[in-house]
């Protein structure tokens, strides 16, 4: 029996208009200059917010997505409302975009599920989430001329500790190591202002946007290293309220554990970075957007 998803969001994060989205999404794909593009990609970093804000940083990011060689996308999200220490999948078949519903793989689920290291998120828990919603409408969009021949294995990612994140790396990473699985990883990165009670300022920097840039650069620069153990360094020395820092870590436990078993040859790099305002004072607040690209040399 067939259990969809609603999009949730759809009409306040993003446009609930599947001709009006279309357009949106493929003009910001259809802008982003070939030289950005890196192949063949294997996995992304891209943001979550609303669209008016990360759409077209987001299309940095699925620019690199390769549909003829694509037929699984796994996507990782944070937990935003709900507190737990592992991964959890949801309870639906297929979730909703304005464009049109994505499958999700059931097969790759039992798999996860055997695992014994996966939970279950109800309906409710799984709507009010953002953070996996957010790729969908990018996702369909770039596979819509595959559209019934791909599937998605949405996951939500708790508060995991490092060593969980090494665990949940490593179940990823045979399904990392398959050219026709693609890994989105959904993040935004600093989030600063008194609202979000971070409010670090390195004068030396310049204004306060650029100290945050500088902030979010060393960030980039960490997980670029595709170390877990620099990243969780980074992250405890800074602090910064960068959202998807889980899944990212889960991603870079996933490439650790395939280049010590396979000597797989990666390169992680940033190829956008955007924020949502830039903060002149200590009153201002602002969000930061990046995307990536793990390329298999």
């Amino acid at each position: 029996m067939s259990r969809c998803r609603r999009a949730s969001h759809a009409g306040s994060w993003y446009s609930r208009n599947g001709s009006e989205l279309n357009h949106q999404l493929g003009t910001w794909l259809n802008n982003v200059a070939d030289i950005h593009v890196h192949r063949p990609a294997r996995a992304i970093i891209g943001p979550h917010a609303g669209y008016s804000y990360c759409g077209e940083c987001g299309g940095y990011a699925y620019k690199q997505i390769d549909p003829t060689k694509t037929k699984r996308i796994f996507i990782l999200g944070p937990s935003h409302h709900i507190s737990f220490q592992g991964c959890a999948l949801t309870s639906q078949t297929q979730y909703e975009t304005p464009l049109y519903n994505l499958t999700i793989d059931q097969q790759i689920y039992s798999e996860l599920n055997s695992t014994g290291e996966f939970e279950t998120i109800n309906l409710d828990v799984d709507e009010d989430e953002h953070s996996v919603e957010m790729q969908l409408p990018y996702i369909a969009k770039v596979m819509e001329s595959r559209q019934g021949q791909f599937t998605i294995v949405p996951v939500l990612v708790g508060s995991l500790n490092p060593e969980k994140e090494a665990k949940y790396g490593r179940i990823f990473s045979q399904y990392l190591a398959d050219p026709e699985n693609f890994f989105v990883i959904s993040s935004d990165f600093c989030h600063w202002g008194q609202r979000f009670h971070y409010t670090p300022y390195d004068k030396s920097q310049g204004e306060i946007w650029q100290s945050i840039e500088h902030l979010d650069g060393m960030a980039m620069q960490a997980i670029e290293s595709m170390d877990p153990t620099q990243f969780s360094e980074y992250l405890r020395k800074y602090k910064n309220t960068i959202c998807g820092r889980r899944p990212i870590g889960v991603l870079l436990n996933a490439i650790s554990a395939l280049r010590q078993q396979n000597g797989h040859n990666f390169e992680l790099k940033f190829i956008k970075y955007a924020q949502s305002s830039h903060c002149k004072t200590m009153r201002d607040s602002s969000v930061s957007y990046a995307s990536a690209v793990l390329t298999l040399k």
